[in-house]
């Protein structure tokens, strides 16, 4: 596809589409050859009517063509002109127009009159039209005095213009005296005859300068009539009164125009108010699409009149007093206009022809003939034509008969003049298309093929399609008189070659034309309709698809012209880029797509769209104690409209420069009724508000003081807490200026106690928002209410708060504390609450204090630090949480309020029973043999109770990762290490170990190990029978005394060290290493369903019923298990720190952070992990 994008914003022009293209071309007859002999043809010349300009020179135009070459001359007022006496007239070489030189000498005025040309040949002679030729004038008016016109108001008046007579008549209009013309409106306009009518004048309508302007647009001038000057005066009463016509004059009048002219009908009335004016047609109705009004509707306007619209009209001015009707009767009479003018003829010797000539007109035209210039019934007979009215009959021409006939038509309103000549020739047929032409098409469109020709007498043509086709028949194409062929809907059958061959009495000719037919051109992508904020960017696309044999071009246009010559604008490929848009790019947009044989288009609006203008003109009236009126003007819209206005205001007295939010009105609204506040100076300004945005805020309107009153309202968060045992602090939030209404705002704060008799005492304060009343009773709940004052008076009475004094500690302790221990971590603590007046305070609640006094398995005495749980509200009870099993306990309880903890309760001592214990701290498997392993491990870290034994189970795992037989064995509590026998060799294990206490198994830990390899099975030798120690024990010496083999295993333990460095790095960086993928792959035995009577063990899931448990295979490689924390948590209970329980033992209780400082028990290391562990993962 070739598209050829035009980035210069040219206009496209219909013109350059090829003729073929129109359907409506003019079949005129046969055009004579120039080469042939032929009359006289009239091809140029002046207007009738020729106004020329008296400072230029005077240029007639006459120009004929002809065969041979025509003579001219000129008449003058019906006299023959004789240039050659005229040193200032001078004919054009081969042309007929004249030149009158007038600029150097002479004046234009000696050369007014009727001209008319002839041009002559010896086959006849052709006239032109009487050119009228009349100078322009351009006049001055008469010099006046006009005295001042004085009038009243609400009268009307009529300023006349009375402009001078010039050729051609002026144009009209009023100014003053800076050239500024007059405001026009309902209530003055200008009339047709250039007056200017006041329906009511009013007091501005008082000047000095009311100036009538006359243009003359022929000689380029503008005179000027004398100012008049006018004085209203004003009246404090006027009538108001019904319309009546100032122009035109009675009930009815008449009005004649001619046919094809504008018709204007004016009605202007005066009257109060002012009237308006209606027209309606009787009879009939206005021609909608010719119809127009102008001058507020004050001058009816049709366009191209015709006898049909003759009648009569009516205008109706009207206002609420009355109105007044006027008709006028329109006579539409019409100039001489052609129905069939004559056309020339062109006959063989020996035919026969028609000359026509009619015309219509109101009055009818009157037709007469000339011939050769001079009337038909002065010229010589001719026995071959016949007159019969408005037509001349031709028989048996012969070449004397050749002439040029005059038809004239005339009425009293103007005249035609048409030439036709008759010439008689015997020609044979010629074809005056070029032969061979090219035609191209769209497809679907109509072809016109040209075969223009000529021949005397005229010939017949006939179209064909191909070297053997047949004749062309008018049911698929249409045969044009001028010898084209149409083909109406042209289609991709339609392209070949097309012969014209054209006939006569003299012989023949023909020629051949080629037409293609090609696709039409499209767009595929419409540029869309786009909304777009200012100062944004928008692209429209227009994708075109065309004949790939042609080449297209795209251009883009603006409202139908050029795009602006801007660097915002860009074009790439299909695509229109404005940048930084602006109000200016609001518009259509529309690209145009065109080859060599079409054009198509396709527009989208582009709506720029911004937030508003800022509103102005602010004014305020309706100005009262608590309200004003505010009005403004709105801003420019900018295409999206305004929906609300936001009213603002500043109180420059107590805030000055800060702005607060009155209230917000619709868009639709453009005035506010604003409810003000006492002692405030307002200044307002407003917003307005669209889709897009605010406005910036409008200027800022005039200052409006209010007068001050008493307070409307009280402070507000009024509070009485005592900071102390012996005081209250009354405090509260203090009016702002805006609310206090006055000068002189204080506050007068009252109280008294709650329960008691006592009368309110009070005091008066200013500028402050807090007041202390000293020595009063602790805890006491008192009365309060704070009134605001000004210099006016007092706001309503006051809301009466309560608030108390300040607290004191609370004086008693809890009573009858005990414990219900309810397992080995968790216990509940109940109290007795403590009286209510002992608090001195509002209760927050109550706290336990509790701590681990020592270990029951060790009884030694260990020191930690003190837990602290907060129960909220009158609790009686809670639960203790995370206690460790197999201690000794010890507690107290305290009541708390808002100024702290009271006395401790009686220290209570609590046991907790054993628990299941932890992980062993660590499992080793050390000194591998052929057939034996030695494990070793410490006890648990927090036996939680008296260990009673050790469980271990093991089992092997093949070279397929399958897990076999599994073997428990209970080991007693005071062995820390046991020696593994029997077992096979160069075989992995995986070993499952746990603790137990009284209370069941505790956590498991796991750990694998490889039993040696039989080197004599490496060298081929079969393994000894049992009792060859000795010599199994002799091979291996000899073969560690080798040389290879002591290589080998320093190059073995290189490997190894390397290997246990990397794991070692990638230990402490969380990754996997290749022991801890294995124990991955094995599962616990727990997953292998066992039977009793095999000696398998069946699924486990729960550590307490002394069976392995997944939890062991995620043990760290390096042979040592952390102990893992099987104790209850607090955090487990809800809010550790924070947390509470329920009375039904749920936490709600608050454990503090507070700790007592006492020596830590030592029994929680932990062993971190080290490369001599880790190595022994892979012994």
């Amino acid at each position: 596809m070739r598209l050829k994008i035009m980035p210069l914003k040219k206009s496209f022009s219909v013109h350059r589409v090829p003729l073929i293209l129109f359907l409506c071309q003019v079949m005129s007859a046969l055009e004579v050859p120039l080469d042939l002999v032929q009359p006289p043809t009239i091809t140029r010349q002046s207007p009738k009517d020729y106004i020329i300009d008296p400072r230029e020179n005077i240029e007639i135009q006459c120009e004929a063509k002809g065969k041979p070459p025509p003579s001219f001359s000129w008449t003058r007022n019906g006299t023959h002109f004789d240039i050659d006496k005229d040193p200032l007239v001078k004919m054009l070489p081969n042309s007929g127009t004249l030149v009158i030189s007038i600029t150097i000498e002479g004046k234009a005025e000696s050369y007014e009159g009727v001209y008319q040309c002839t041009a002559r040949n010896e086959r006849g002679a052709a006239i032109s039209n009487n050119i009228v030729i009349r100078p322009s004038r351009s006049p001055l008016w008469t010099k006046e005095k006009l005295e001042q016109i004085t009038i009243l108001k609400g009268q009307s008046l009529v300023l006349p213009c009375r402009p001078p007579l010039g050729l051609p008549p002026p144009i009209i209009f009023w100014m003053d005296n800076s050239f500024q013309r007059l405001p026009q409106s309902e209530r003055v306009s200008q009339g047709l005859n250039g007056d200017l009518y006041f329906s009511n004048v009013l007091p501005e309508d008082t000047r000095e300068d009311y100036v009538c302007y006359a243009r003359f647009n022929h000689t380029q001038t503008i005179q000027q009539k004398q100012p008049i000057s006018v004085k209203v005066h004003s009246t404090k009463s006027y009538i108001e009164r019904p319309p009546k016509l100032l122009t035109p004059e009675g009930r009815t009048s008449h009005k004649e125009e001619l046919r094809e002219n504008v018709l204007s009908l004016e009605c202007i009335a005066e009257g109060l108010p002012t009237p308006s004016i209606n027209w309606t047609k009787e009879d009939g109705e206005l021609p909608i699409n010719r119809t127009s009004y102008t001058n507020f509707r004050k001058t009816l306007n049709i366009n191209h009149v015709s006898e049909a619209d003759s009648g009569k009209y009516k205008c109706t001015a009207r206002n609420p007093l009355g109105f007044v009707e006027h008709t006028i009767s329109v006579t539409v009479k019409a100039a001489p206009y052609w129905i069939t003018a004559p056309k020339n003829l062109v006959l063989s010797p020996g035919e026969d022809g028609t000359l026509i000539c009619r015309a219509n007109g109101n009055p009818k035209p009157k037709i007469s003939w000339l011939t050769n210039g001079v009337p038909i019934e002065m010229a010589p007979d001719d026995p071959s034509r016949k007159i019969d009215g408005d037509t001349i009959l031709f028989s048996d021409v012969q070449e004397s008969s050749s002439a040029v006939y005059q038809c004239n038509a005339s009425n009293e309103y103007g005249y035609l003049l048409a030439n036709a000549f008759v010439n008689v020739l015997a020609e044979p047929p010629r074809i005056l298309t070029e032969a061979n032409l090219h035609y191209q098409v769209i497809t679907d469109r109509p072809a016109m093929l040209d075969c223009a020709f000529f021949g005397s007498p005229i010939p017949t043509i006939k179209w064909f399609k191909g070297t053997k086709g047949s004749v062309l028949q008018e049911n698929t194409y249409i045969f044009h008189d001028n010898g084209t062929l149409e083909i109406p809907v042209a289609q991709k059958d339609s392209a070949g070659t097309y012969t014209c061959v054209v006939r006569n009495k003299l012989g023949m000719a023909k020629n051949d034309v080629h037409l293609e037919i090609k696709e039409p051109t499209r767009i595929i992508k419409h540029p869309e309709y786009k909304v777009v904020q200012r100062g944004g960017k928008v692209s429209f696309e227009c994708k075109v698809k065309h004949d790939p044999t042609l080449i297209a071009t795209l251009t883009w246009l603006k409202d139908n012209g050029e795009l602006p010559n801007d660097g915002r604008f860009s074009i790439d490929n299909d695509h229109l880029v404005i940048m930084n848009i602006s109000d200016e790019d609001d518009a259509t947009y529309t690209c145009v797509a065109n080859t060599s044989l079409d054009i198509v288009s396709a527009s989208a609006v582009l709506r720029v769209v911004d937030r508003p203008n800022p509103p102005f003109d602010l004014e305020l009236t309706s100005l009262l104690e608590r309200s004003v009126q505010l009005s403004w003007i709105p801003g420019d819209e900018n295409n999206s409209p305004i929906t609300d206005f936001i009213i603002e205001y500043e109180d420059s007295l107590h805030e000055p420069g800060i702005w607060h939010h009155h209230s917000d009105v619709p868009g639709t609204q453009t005035t506010a009724e604003l409810k003000l506040s006492p002692y405030v100076k307002y200044s307002f300004r407003v917003i307005a508000v669209n889709s897009i945005g605010r406005s910036l805020p409008s200027e800022v309107s005039e200052y409006y003081m209010t007068k001050a009153a008493e307070p409307e309202e009280n402070p507000t968060a009024v509070e009485g807490i005592g900071s102390e045992p012996d005081n209250l602090v009354i405090t509260w939030q203090p009016l702002k200026g805006f609310d206090s209404n006055g000068p002189g705002l204080q506050y007068k704060v009252s109280w008294r106690q709650k329960d008691g008799d006592d009368e309110w005492t009070s005091v008066v304060v200013a500028n402050v928002s807090k007041y202390i009343v000293s020595g009063t009773p602790t805890f006491v709940p008192y009365l309060v209410k704070v009134q605001a004052l000004n210099d006016v008076g007092f706001a309503p009475e006051p809301v009466i708060i309560i608030g108390h004094s300040g607290e004191d500690l609370p004086m008693v302790a809890p009573s009858n504390v005990h414990v219900n221990v309810v397992n080995s971590t968790l216990a509940e603590v109940h109290w007795e609450p403590v009286p209510p007046k002992s608090i001195r305070g509002h209760l927050k609640g109550y706290r336990i204090y509790y701590w681990k006094v020592k270990n029951s398995s060790k009884r030694n005495k260990r020191h930690v630090e003190k837990k602290i749980l907060t129960f909220n509200g009158n609790k009686t009870h809670g639960m203790l949480p995370g206690l460790e099993p197999f201690s000794h306990y010890m507690l107290n309880v305290r009541v708390v309020n808002g100024k702290g903890e009271g006395p401790a309760s009686v220290d209570q001592v609590f046991n907790t029973p054993e628990g299941v214990p932890s992980a062993p701290l660590f499992l080793k498997i050390v000194n591998p043999t052929l057939d034996s392993l030695t494990l070793e491990w410490d006890p648990p870290s927090h036996p939680n109770g008296i260990l009673t034994a050790y469980t271990l189970k093991f089992q092997p795992i093949n070279s397929t990762h399958e897990l076999g037989p599994l073997v428990d064995i209970k080991i007693p509590a005071n062995m820390t290490s046991l020696i593994l026998r029997n077992l096979s060799y160069s075989t992995r294990y995986k070993f499952y170990f746990y603790a137990q206490t009284s209370a069941g198994s505790g956590s498991q830990i796991t750990e694998e190990a490889v039993t040696t390899v039989d080197e004599g099975k490496m060298a081929g030798v079969h393994p000894p029978a049992v009792g060859a120690d000795k010599a199994m024990a002799s091979r291996q010496v000899d073969i560690a005394t080798q040389g290879w083999f002591i290589g080998l295993m320093c190059a073995v333990a290189l490997l190894i060290l390397i290997l246990l460095i990397v794991c070692f790095i990638r230990r402490n960086k969380g990754g996997k290493y290749p022991v801890k993928e294995k124990e991955d792959a094995h599962a616990d035995p727990e997953i292998q369903p066992m039977k009793e009577d095999d000696g398998t063990f069946g699924e486990y899931s729960d550590a307490e019923d002394h069976k392995p448990s997944k939890k062991g295979s995620r043990t760290p490689s390096d042979r040592t298990v952390k102990k893992e924390d099987s104790d209850d948590s607090l955090v487990d209970y809800g809010e550790g720190v924070n947390g509470q329980f329920n009375e039904d033992g749920s936490f709600i209780g608050q454990y503090s952070g507070k700790k007592e400082k006492e020596p830590a028990e030592g029994n929680e290391s932990s062993e971190a992990p080290s490369p001599v562990n880790a190595m022994n993962s892979f012994v």
